[in-house]
């Protein structure tokens, strides 16, 4: 993993499969930091009135994914901000080149199983709506985690942490309090 540059624009970037605990690890973050929190996924539906399985089934993932790759160059362009980018973010060179030289990005690291557990019962999901969302979440890890890796300033094992020991562990890591 490459070393952390210290502060970069003060910005806090999260990344990780969906569900690993991004929005809720980002909101509680921006909190403490004083700092205004951002979901991707929620800025897009915001701006197109529309939830995330809609926007799918009218425009497609890449249609998707080009909105999100708008809303991220937009986001990590601010300055002392924590942003939830939606799992796939980083399928995009151009996402991962902005998340990685606009501020510190953290990698959520849980595997397949847990993520399966905490969302099963998630309709808000589209890549999960089908017959086995086991093996979806498997191949998901499989093609996404070494981007988040190659993304990622840190790793943190969130699996089986609670909140509270996870946000303590991001504040030791970038040495903010």
């Amino acid at each position: 993993m490459p070393a952390m540059e210290k502060n970069m624009a003060g910005n806090l970037f999260l990344i990780g499969l969906m569900g690993a605990g991004k929005t809720t690890l980002g909101r509680q973050l921006a909190g403490h930091l004083q700092y205004p929190f951002y979901d991707s996924d929620n800025v897009i539906c915001q701006r197109t009135g529309v939830n995330i399985p809609t926007i799918f089934e009218i425009e497609g993932e890449q249609g998707f994914r080009q909105r999100e790759s708008m809303v991220i160059q937009e986001l990590t362009a601010m300055d002392n901000v924590v942003l939830a980018t939606g799992g796939g973010a980083v399928l995009r060179e151009e996402n991962r080149h902005c998340l990685r030289n606009r501020g510190t990005v953290i990698y959520l690291h849980v595997l397949p199983e847990i993520l399966f557990e905490r969302t099963k019962y998630d309709k808000n999901r589209p890549l999960l709506q089908v017959a086995d969302p086991l093996s979806k979440f498997r191949e998901l890890y499989e093609t996404r985690h070494e981007l988040y890796c190659q993304t990622a300033h840190m790793v943190l094992e969130v699996g089986k942490s609670g909140c509270q020991t996870t946000l303590n562990r991001i504040f030791e890591l970038v040495g903010r309090k």
